[in-house]
């Protein structure tokens, strides 16, 4: 082919280029000469920037740019990197023919000749506004999602990586766990499980779970910064890229801590509910047993009546003894299964337990061997009690045995009383009030938790065949139950145990042990029946007085004339030579302001009607129980 063909033919391409540049309409493709100024302009610069070609050539294409651009030197710049690195890209805002402005991608390149001199640059530039407004409301709506994430406090939201790190961190998970994302942004999640937990690998299988099944969700301990541990509710989501990849995971983590020991309250709620509903059962039966059982002692106890009236040797009368003791027996058996049933006939009045429990002290010492302490701690100013004196008195005692044989041979049992302000549920189903606590703790073996659980249940005793009926407990959670209160129990193996019956105090009830034993105060005991005078000696001295004692008048105003400081005189009424009356009359002349208590057997005997103003003088009946003897201590103490 000559010369002038080929030259032809480049000519020909030559054109075919231009009209095929000018004729593109989606991009503005024009060149410029090394100045920057405008020498060609295709139909998609007209279109996307308004001028005509008449109107752009010949000038600087940095009327394009906005006013700041170009008081920035941006067009100059964007030259000058083209020449120097033969290709510029950059986006920004550029200037239409009416002023309005569009969002455009530009690509300037520099065109040279065979020798490397700079012959201008070659602008490619598109519209891309929309592609923009899309971005911006693509990023608008990824915004607001991560503040929406970001706000949320009652959740921990957090993505992880393929691998299980933590790539983000919200507001939620630094209240709920105690990080702030700069502590644990790149670390392991794994760090958020318990030690064992870790161990066990159950953070890998969790996320291996959420590839197998498309999802997890479990609750389970997580550890908080601090170290302290929460109960969370946890949900893992897997997270794909448009292709199908893996890549990473959405973490949603709640604290349910309080959910959880609500459930658990209302479970314990549900399982005592039960537990009574089953001795109420329990109860009525021995009810009907109980009921039979009496008559049938009530047959064995007359017909032993009826052998003592009949002249025997003494082998027999010790038979019949035997008979008596194992009916008695019997009698306390049947006494427990009422008071679990709690359908026996009950007595109740207002008690300070104090006093109960420090007259009862001799009692209970002899339930518990020389090699066992027994301690009591009775806080001072203790509200009363109501209910039956003899039951409680039963219960403690019951309690006190259980505590000795749990010890053996040594440790020690503490008697206690307080009076305590309990929130609702904290003791069984009491409600808030204010109750009057008696513990009995004792540092023995303990009991397992399966021992626990059945420990109130009526004939279930981990004691010997012949050593227990299993009541004892049964009878105290019945006595107290009655008494409108509850108990509770602490125990563990190598523990000890630790039982606390509480009982709903009387409203505006303070201590009356003031009022019934002023501190350390004098008494003088007189009674010409040795072992009347040393009862009466043991229940004073259990109530805190200093017991003096005499077995008739003489020898109880010899006493008087040895110690005026004496407060209180309580006198037999009936004793040879000289009265109780005449004695009380002799030693108030002595001693103006000692108060003065009589006992008889007699109830109101002659003696009171005879003896002038004797009528005035408190009296208290043979026999007497502990809180009569109390309510008449309280009285002549106004």
């Amino acid at each position: 082919m000559s010369n002038p063909d080929k030259q032809q033919r480049k000519i020909i391409q030559a054109e075919r280029i231009q009209l095929f540049i000018a004729s593109v309409t989606d991009y503005a493709i024009y060149m410029l000469s090394p100045d920057g100024i405008v020498n060609s302009w295709n139909a998609g610069a007209e279109r996307f920037k308004g001028y005509t070609a008449d109107e752009i050539i010949g000038k600087h294409f940095g009327r394009f740019y906005t006013i700041q651009d170009r008081a920035a030197e941006r067009p100059g710049r964007a030259l000058a990197r083209a020449a120097e690195h033969g290709r510029f890209e950059d986006e920004g805002w550029r200037v239409r023919k009416d002023g309005t402005t569009f969002w455009a991608s530009v690509v300037i390149d520099a065109i040279r000749d065979h020798d490397g001199v700079l012959l201008g640059f070659t602008k490619i530039t598109r519209d891309i506004t929309e592609k923009r407004r899309t971005e911006e409301a693509l990023h608008a709506s990824e915004e607001r999602f991560r503040l929406l994430v970001q706000g949320v406090t009652d959740y921990a939201i957090y993505m992880l990586s393929p691998e299980g790190r933590v790539t983000n961190w919200n507001e939620g998970a630094r209240r709920i766990k105690g990080y702030t994302a700069d502590e644990v942004v790149g670390t392991h999640f794994s760090r958020f499980y318990a030690e064992e937990d870790q161990r066990a690998g159950l953070p890998m299988q969790a996320l291996a779970t959420v590839r197998r099944e498309g999802r997890f969700e479990k609750e389970g301990w997580r550890v908080r910064k601090d170290g302290s541990k929460f109960w969370a509710h946890v949900v893992i989501d897997p997270i794909f890229d448009a292709g199908g990849a893996l890549v990473g995971y959405a973490k949603v983590t709640r604290d349910v801590t309080e959910r959880r020991n609500a459930a658990e309250v209302l479970e314990r709620t549900k399982a005592a509910l039960f537990q009574s509903q089953k001795l109420e059962a329990i109860g009525k039966l021995t009810g009907g047993i109980a009921h039979d059982f009496n008559n049938l002692l009530n047959v064995i106890i007359n017909g032993i009546d009826l052998l003592r009236l009949t002249p025997d040797h003494g082998a027999r009368l010790k038979v019949v003894d035997s008979m008596e003791r194992a009916a008695q027996r019997g009698a306390s058996l049947t006494q427990q299964l009422l008071t679990f049933a709690r359908q026996q006939p009950v007595k109740t009045e207002k008690l300070d337990l104090n006093l109960v429990i420090g007259s009862f002290e001799a009692v209970l010492r002899r339930a518990v061997p020389g090699s066992v302490q027994l301690h009591l701690q009775l806080a001072p100013q203790l509200p009363e009690a109501e209910m039956d004196l003899a039951q409680f008195e039963s219960a403690l005692l019951n309690l006190v045995v259980n505590a000795r044989d749990a010890v053996g041979s040594g440790g020690a049992i503490d008697i206690t009383t307080a009076a305590v302000d309990l929130r609702a549920g904290d003791v069984g189903g009491l409600g808030a009030g204010r109750y009057v606590r008696v513990g009995v703790k004792d540092d023995g073996a303990g009991m397992p938790p399966d021992v626990m659980e059945r420990a109130l249940e009526p004939f279930f005793t981990t004691k010997e065949v012949g050593k227990g009926t299993g009541l004892g407990l049964s009878q105290v959670y019945g006595m107290v139950q009655q008494a409108g209160g509850d108990l509770s129990m602490a125990s563990a193996p190598g523990a000890g145990t630790d039982i606390a019956l509480y009982f709903p105090a009387i409203a505006g009830a303070a201590d009356d042990a003031s009022a019934a034993a002023p501190a350390r105060q004098k008494i003088l005991v007189v009674d010409d029946q040795p072992e009347v005078l040393a009862i009466a000696i043991n229940l004073f001295q259990g109530l805190g007085y200093d017991v003096l004692a005499a077995n008739n008048a003489g020898e109880a105003l010899n006493a008087i004339g040895r110690h005026p400081d004496i407060g209180v005189l309580f006198t037999d009424v009936v004793m040879p030579g000289m009265n109780g009356i005449e004695l009380a009359k002799e030693a108030k002349r002595r001693l103006p302001e000692l108060k003065v208590l009589l006992a008889s057997g007699y109830g109101a005997t002659p003696l009171l009607s005879r003896e002038s103003g004797a009528d005035a003088l408190p009296l208290l009946n043979k026999p007497y129980r502990l809180h009569d003897l109390l309510r008449h201590l309280k009285a002549i103490y106004g």
